[in-house]
């Protein structure tokens, strides 16, 4: 059994989780993600890019799909963790199989900051759940550390729009819709309105970043050492660890 796996059901007992879940993703819902977000990866030795570990005090399991189920009945070999191959007969969904482990007062934990909405909603309707518990940042000694590389910007000779015009394209829209921001978190997409590339994940032009828009103003969050550039109209913050800053400007 994986030590990694020892310490973490550690931490459940003492915060009193009975079952603790671990995608594989990032603030963003990335499929490829930047080595600090590799929680997954770090607790069952399984190194692809789609899964979704389940632990509880008993039973460990890694859900991923057909592209790995070879790779993952490797890699999972002794390490105390079984292979459920979704989308074959008889494997249930991780809802379905938590309802057969977690009974009564029965608590789950995930980091609710790597977990998308809809599925958050759909755990909390039918579990108790913690999704403030960041178990394997607790545990995980040397853990990679989330550092920004330098962003740069495509000319309009390359994209053939300048991010000024595609802001005003996105805020007439906005006014069609009656709407007085627009968050968006998806990296790809904020890489393409901004004219800027990074390369905070590997084998993938993008930056850790969320963009708000408003019609008089947009601000582009970044981590800190990439908080230097320039857009005309554009305000650049550092990502706060808690998001206090979106609050801020919506003037909460």
């Amino acid at each position: 059994m994986r030590q990694q796996l020892i310490d973490l059901r550690r931490k459940m007992q003492e915060y009193q989780i009975d079952a603790y879940l671990i995608p594989t993703t990032d603030y963003h819902g990335s499929e490829y993600v930047n080595d600090y977000f590799k929680c997954r990866k770090y607790i069952s030795g399984f190194s692809g890019s789609a899964g979704t570990l389940v632990i509880t005090r008993e039973e460990a399991w890694l859900w991923t799909d057909g592209r790995y189920f070879l790779q993952a009945a490797s890699q999972l070999a002794d390490t105390g963790i079984g292979l459920m191959k979704m989308g074959q007969t008889g494997v249930p969904s991780i809802p379905e199989y938590l309802k057969t482990v977690l009974t009564g007062e029965g608590s789950l934990g995930f980091d609710g900051r790597v977990v998308d909405c809809n599925m958050g909603r759909q755990l909390a309707e039918n579990f108790k759940v913690r999704w403030d518990m960041d178990l394997v940042g607790e545990i995980w000694t040397g853990r990679p550390a989330l550092d920004g590389t330098k962003i740069y910007s495509i000319p309009e000779s390359v994209t053939g729009e300048s991010a000024t015009s595609k802001l005003s394209r996105i805020r007439r829209y906005m006014a069609e819709k009656g709407a007085d921001y627009h968050l968006i978190t998806k990296m790809e997409e904020i890489a393409w309105l901004f004219n800027l590339r990074g390369k905070d994940v590997a084998n993938t032009p993008v930056f850790f970043s969320f963009a708000l828009i408003q019609q008089e103003r947009a601000c582009l969050y970044v981590l800190d050492d990439s908080a230097d550039l320039a857009i005309d109209g554009v305000e650049f913050f550092p990502i706060s660890a808690d998001f206090r800053r979106f609050e801020e400007f919506a003037g909460r």
